[in-house]
C-alpha cells in the first residue's frame, strides 16, 4: 500500500512537472506573440497586428498611385536624342559637315526635330514638331534618319 502511494505521488509529481514545462513553453510562445506590441492579451496583439496591416494597405495604395504617376512622367520625359552632322552642299564645297539634324522625343513619340543648314554666307535653323513619331512637315533624309535613330532609343 505504501508502494502504491509512492507510485501515485511520483506520478502526480511527473504530471505536475510536465504541466509546469508546458506552461513555461506556453508563456515563452505568448511572449513572442505579444513582443514589442505592448499587449497583455492575445486580443490586444491581434488588434495591434490588424492596425499594422491597415497601415501597410494604405502605404501600398499610396505607393501604387505614386508609381503610376512616375510612369506617366517618365513616358513624357525625353527618351531619345540623336544628332547627325552632314554637308548639304557636297558638290559645291560650301558648308562642310557643319550642318546637323537633331531629334528629341519622348516614349509617346512627341518631340521636335531641329535642323541647321550651314553655308559660308548664312545659317538656317528649322524646327519641326513630332507627334506619334511622325511630323506634319516634310522631313529631309537626314531628319528622317535622325528621327528613326531617336525612336529606336525610346523602345
Amino acid at each position: 500500500m505504501i508502494l502504491d502511494t509512492n507510485i501515485l505521488l511520483i506520478a502526480v509529481l511527473v504530471v505536475l512537472v510536465i504541466a509546469l514545462v508546458w506552461l513555461i513553453r506556453f508563456e515563452i510562445k505568448f511572449a513572442r506573440i505579444v513582443k514589442g506590441t505592448g499587449s497583455v492579451t492575445i486580443e490586444d496583439s491581434l488588434v495591434h497586428i490588424q492596425k499594422q496591416i491597415d497601415t501597410l494597405e494604405v502605404f501600398k495604395k499610396e505607393t501604387l498611385e505614386y508609381m503610376a504617376g512616375a510612369e506617366t512622367r517618365i513616358r513624357r520625359s525625353v527618351q531619345g536624342i540623336e544628332t547627325i552632322r552632314f554637308n548639304p552642299f557636297k558638290g559645291t564645297g560650301a558648308g562642310g559637315n557643319q550642318s546637323f539634324a537633331t531629334a528629341i522625343i519622348n516614349q509617346n513619340g512627341e518631340g521636335i526635330v531641329l535642323s541647321s543648314l550651314y553655308s559660308r554666307d548664312r545659317v538656317s535653323i528649322f524646327a519641326k514638331s513630332i507627334t506619334n513619331f511622325t511630323s506634319d512637315f516634310e522631313l529631309s533624309d537626314e531628319e528622317k534618319e535622325v528621327l528613326k535613330k531617336a525612336t529606336a532609343k525610346t523602345r
